[in-house]
């Protein structure tokens, strides 16, 4: 709780996570240590080097839907992007890629999945859809995800999508305008004017 409290609040390093905890010794009280001392960087170390991320996010994703589920069900939005993270390529070693689903209404990301050299976001996306509750929700993305399987994972989950489409696919863009000029009335049939 300390460090991840501690790296909301901008800490990038163990050093800091433990200054941060210093510093802050009537929040360290609250949250149960009954040292004088918060722990060291030693103890930091330790505690990563075992942590089960998978399970800790998972964790933190099932607490914060707990916590925010009505609300974000008021805005029922989320949109899935990937990114590279700054910083995590070192010459020839490809940076770390991920993708992530975030709602605007929590102002956070809900859950993310790293993406593997090896494939694309799109399908990381069918991964990543599967561990969402998507029903009654809309999803959206760039063009990268208007893909047949991803679309077809969120009808699956009772969501809706909303995903651009760009030239790269050319079939599906001249569909979807097509699609469009069909003229229309107000009353709902559709048809060629009279």
């Amino acid at each position: 709780t300390l460090a991840a409290t501690a790296m909301l609040a901008g800490a990038k390093t163990l050093t800091d996570i433990v200054q941060f905890g210093r510093r802050r010794r009537k929040l360290c009280k609250a949250m149960g240590f009954t040292h004088k001392k918060s722990p060291c960087v030693s103890t930091f170390h330790y505690l990563f080097k075992v942590l089960d991320v998978g399970l800790f996010e998972s964790t933190l994703q099932k607490w914060l839907l707990a916590q925010h589920r009505e609300k974000l069900l008021q805005q029922p939005h989320l949109h899935m992007d990937g990114k590279t993270l700054r910083g995590s390529r070192h010459g020839v070693v490809p940076g770390v890629h991920l993708l992530a689903a975030y709602s605007d209404t929590l102002g956070t990301a809900l859950r993310e999945l790293p993406v593997d050299a090896k494939t694309n976001e799109h399908k990381a996306a069918l991964e990543l859809l599967r561990l969402l509750p998507l029903k009654g929700l809309l999803v959206s993305g760039d063009a990268i995800f208007a893909q047949r399987e991803v679309a077809e994972e969120v009808i699956q989950g009772q969501g809706d999508y909303l995903f651009s489409v760009k030239d790269n696919q050319p079939s599906l863009k001249q569909a979807l305008q097509d699609a469009f000029d069909l003229p229309f009335s107000p009353g709902g049939e559709s048809g060629a004017p009279s």
